[in-house]
């Protein structure tokens, strides 16, 4: 099986990262058309991303520096439902968070479409939190 690791520097505190990956409201702003979310360990994680059905479970919840999901895609062969796992890793770095992503469990057949897709929507995620008032998730 295949790994991804990268890291993004987001402009904001770990807490106001934190609460796009716990919310449907601060997931959908960054990944996804739709999102179920129940951030505890053993809730639900259910995105739909460019039309893919991403599901799996919440692993570990740590608020507000780590957070680790299942994950896969429903109907999908070689990557089906909770069949991977992506940790997500905040540090305060100055006034900003550096965000690490880890991505393993990846069929090696989907390790490339991963990491031009994780590229992509880390940038969304940061562009997204620089661009709201910080209210996503309740956090102000």
């Amino acid at each position: 099986m295949a790994e991804y690791a990268t890291f993004v520097e987001i402009d904001a505190p770990p807490e106001v990262v934190y609460s796009h990956l716990v919310s449907a409201q601060g997931w959908t702003a960054w990944m996804g058309q739709f999102a179920e979310l129940e951030a505890v360990p053993g809730g639900k994680f259910s995105v739909d991303v460019d039309g893919a059905a991403v599901r799996g479970t919440y692993l570990e919840v740590e608020p507000p520096h780590r957070v680790v999901v299942s994950w896969g895609i429903a109907g999908s062969a070689d990557l089906p439902p909770a069949s991977s796992r992506v940790e997500f890793i905040l540090t305060p770095v100055g006034a900003g968070t550096r965000l690490d992503l880890r991505h393993t469990d990846l069929p090696p057949t989907r390790e490339a479409e991963h990491a031009r897709g994780w590229t992509r929507f880390l940038d969304r995620l940061r562009t997204a939190i620089a661009s709201n008032d910080h209210s996503v998730g309740g956090s102000t």
